[in-house]
């Protein structure tokens, strides 16, 4: 489980990445396309920040009330504007932090609503980890804008990819009864996730002889895990490749896409 102190940790480099890019963006950048398909950078800024406005000054009483969307619209309110956004990109994250500061270690383990279901609060601020570390990198990768893929926040993004590894494995790349495959991660965040399928494909310790060994950096794993960015062009640049059963491989490079 993630600690309370990780996950301020984490939450304070995602809310300073999204402030550092506030900060930097041209006024053509805000409205160049980002690697969701429907929004620009600032749809991206506005949506990732808008659920932190929400969840200010929120804490779960039960597993199945969300927090109060109704008040993104409050947030929203005149953001079309990038000077009115980045205002309130920096009023809700020092309200954020101020939430966290205030927070127990009971406090993560509140039964909560979270996207995926129901949970605790403390896999809730998982989620939104990975959730602020994706959309940096929706606005980086096709601004060509070099960022820290390495750190804790790094990891807990990859925690959740890792945690849907089995549905992933069996139901995306079909990996069959009785087969196996392993996913090495050559860095920045330096992984090998080994899956073998007995009745359904779970995640295995080790793996002496897998089927087919897909290898790629980690935020290449985790870009086209969330269908991000293109397999076949990670495949031609070489960042992306396998060895063993060939058709495997290559079915596990084309289809890990499991979110969006």
């Amino acid at each position: 489980m993630t600690t309370l102190d990780e996950i301020r940790a984490a939450l304070e480099s995602c809310y300073t990445a999204i402030e550092g890019l506030c900060a930097d963006l041209t006024d053509a950048e805000w409205t160049a396309q980002s690697l969701c398909p429907d929004w620009d950078m600032r749809d991206v800024v506005q949506h990732v920040v808008s659920i932190e406005a929400v969840m200010t000054g929120w804490l779960p009483q039960d597993d199945s009330t969300p927090p109060p969307f109704e008040r993104a619209a409050e947030f929203l309110a005149g953001t079309d504007d990038p000077r009115v956004l980045v205002e309130k990109v920096r009023d809700v994250f020092d309200s954020r932090r101020r939430d966290l500061s205030a927070l127990s270690a009971a406090d993560l383990d509140r039964p909560s609503w979270m996207p995926t279901g129901r949970g605790t609060y403390g896999r809730f601020l998982d989620i939104r980890v990975f959730d602020f570390w994706v959309h940096v990198r929706d606005i980086t990768i096709p601004l060509g804008r070099t960022t820290d893929d390495a750190g804790l926040a790094a990891e807990l993004a990859l925690a959740q990819v890792e945690s849907s590894i089995g549905y992933i494995a069996g139901k995306k790349v079909g990996v069959p009864e009785g087969g196996s495959i392993a996913f090495q991660l050559t860095g920045p965040v330096v992984r090998e996730i080994n899956v073998a399928v007995d009745g359904r494909a779970k995640q295995v310790a080790q793996l002496d002889n897998p089927d087919a060994s897909l290898r790629t950096d980690s935020t290449t794993f985790i870009m086209l895990a969330c269908g991000r960015i293109d397999p076949q062009a990670q495949i031609d640049s070489g960042a992306v490749s396998w060895t063993g059963d060939a058709e495997l491989g290559e079915r596990a490079a084309r289809n890990l896409r499991f979110t969006m």
